[in-house]
């Protein structure tokens, strides 16, 4: 008879800088959660999230942003990194360890819908329409992949008489360098690629 019992491969987790010095990018060998899940409150966090509202639980943890293989946890002012960089990194990979739950059912649907409840008042026709399509293009090819390495994540939101406006979540939102980012990377490329874009604003997820 086969032996069913597969030696499970261990956690493994190694810390990230990103550019938010309040942020901090916790990445696993695991996938965590296929998709972006963006915790700024503990309500929310409660309603979705049995990991995010664990960590929330942590007295230094502000923000908590789950994708694909890793965590992003914004912590409060009055904490160092090193102070609490090892707990918490000892906390995340036995959460891991243990199989505990991620996020629950649901959650995804919940999210696409509040976004289409969002920008429905965005009706796009005829030549804005394919604009749109142009920068969400634009902004998923060579945008995301780069935000993401930094522990963020960035969506669009609307375009309107020239302006794009953007989310930014997980590190990116409240950090220092996120608006050179966006003026001069993101608001530069979408001006050469989309002569009709005249600028890029952004609102924190």
């Amino acid at each position: 008879m086969e032996n069913k019992t597969a030696t499970k491969n261990p956690v493994m987790l190694y810390t990230e800088q990103t550019p938010n010095p309040e942020s901090l990018k916790f990445v696993t060998n695991r996938m965590i959660y296929k998709g972006t899940a963006d915790f700024r409150e503990e309500e929310l966090a409660r309603e979705w999230s049995p990991m995010a509202t664990a960590l929330f639980e942590l007295p230094y943890v502000k923000g908590v942003y789950i994708c694909n293989n890793f965590v992003t946890l914004t912590k409060e002012f009055n904490y160092s990194w090193e102070d609490i960089m090892l707990q918490a990194k000892d906390y995340i990979k036995k959460y891991i360890e243990d199989g505990k739950p991620i996020l629950t059912e649901g959650f995804e649907e919940a999210m696409e819908k509040l976004e289409e409840e969002r920008g429905a008042s965005y009706e796009y026709t005829g030549e804005e329409a394919e604009l749109v399509k142009k920068i969400k293009e634009l902004i998923d090819t060579y945008v995301k992949p780069a935000v993401e390495m930094d522990g963020g994540n960035i969506e669009f939101k609307k375009f309107d008489k020239g302006t794009v406006v953007v989310v930014l979540q997980g590190s990116c939102s409240g950090c220092p360098s996120s608006t050179v980012t966006l003026k001069a990377g993101i608001e530069g490329m979408l001006k050469r690629m989309v002569p009709e874009v005249t600028e890029v604003v952004a609102e924190m997820g």
